[in-house]
């Protein structure tokens, strides 16, 4: 069986060996752009009830936060749970290259309970919904037709060879334990020669299997963008993620949501903790997925080690816990 995959990992090992691999620092290199010199580390809590009582909306990352892969933490599951039972309304946020009923599916398998969320926001139906508004009619695919079927299979457009494209999407490498982003260089050079649009269903740039670094989807589209061409990133952290899981908490709660009254929540500096400085919300950090490794002693969460994390420039996070816990 494949072991569970993450994006944005860290704690991995990565082979230097191959002339066209460069190593991601997520933790620094990667993170967008900020206006912030100087971040103090955020303060431990030992539980979420008192912070998420001074919210209404939950935007909640998944992996990490409410599974890790395999199953369900059921800590974060309860807190989830008791919020909405609270009148809360919790949307799951993801980076999934592939519809939210996809996503829901695999929840399941997981042991997540619907009691724990409301609704979900994927990146692959943002991907969708933008090829949709662009009236996309012909796709150049990159990514496993098999793994992100769903995605490939939702498309109204016609997948074709790259010369007759208006536009490419990219949800994966389509060998990623063989390639790396250089690797799409000569077809991304052709692609620019034309200026194709790019979209971009996962905006992560590397994903943690077994222990072994793979490249996203973001990872092209950022090799891309450097040469000059036009990206779409659909989803984390960027504004569409936030804005969609705005309307649909909006639309759930048939009222507005002012964004102090949001609470991102989520294991990743790049994605989670700066999607939620873009959107203007405050965000709750936790250090037992993806940094792991750099914030944990054990199982116990490190304070030093955390204020090693959150550099000067970092995004800002209003609390930091191992694991999420009522």
């Amino acid at each position: 069986m494949p072991q569970p995959s993450r994006c944005g990992s860290l704690d991995l090992q990565f082979s230097l060996n191959h002339p066209m691999t460069r190593p991601v620092d997520l933790a620094n290199e990667a993170l967008l752009p900020s206006q912030a010199n100087t971040v103090a580390p955020p303060p431990t809590l030992a539980n979420a009830a008192p912070l998420l009582a001074r919210y209404d909306v939950i935007f909640c990352d998944i992996w990490g936060v409410v599974h890790n892969g395999l199953t369900a933490f059921e800590g974060a599951c309860s807190a989830l749970t008791k919020f909405r039972g609270n009148g809360g309304t919790v949307i799951l946020v993801s980076n999934a290259p592939v519809p939210k009923q996809r996503v829901a599916e695999t929840l399941e398998t997981r042991n997540v309970p619907t009691s724990a969320w409301d609704d979900i926001v994927s990146s692959g139906d943002i991907a969708l919904a933008h090829v949709n508004e662009r009236r996309f009619e012909r796709l150049y695919c990159i990514g496993p037709q098999d793994r992100d079927a769903a995605l490939f299979q939702a498309l109204t457009a016609r997948s074709v060879p790259l010369a007759e494209a208006e536009a490419i999407i990219c949800s994966g490498l389509n060998f990623d334990r063989s390639e790396v982003p250089d690797d799409y260089r000569p077809l991304l050079q052709q692609a620019l020669q034309h200026n194709l649009p790019f979209v971009c269903a996962n905006p992560d740039f590397v994903v943690d299997v077994g222990g072994t670094l793979l490249y996203c989807a973001g990872a092209i589209a950022d090799l891309y963008a450097q040469m000059g061409g036009p990206v779409f990133w659909a989803g984390k952290p960027h504004l569409n993620a936030y804005e969609t899981a705005h309307a649909k908490a909006e639309a759930l709660r048939d009222r507005n949501v002012a964004r102090e009254k949001i609470l991102v929540i989520g294991d990743s500096l790049r994605t989670d903790m700066k999607g939620a400085e873009n959107f203007g919300c405050d965000a709750l950090f936790i250090a037992s997925g993806i940094h792991r490794h750099e914030t944990m002693d054990e199982i116990s969460l490190s304070p030093k080690r955390l204020q090693e994390l959150f550099v000067p420039g970092s995004p800002p996070a209003i609390g930091a816990m191992a694991e999420l816990v009522w």
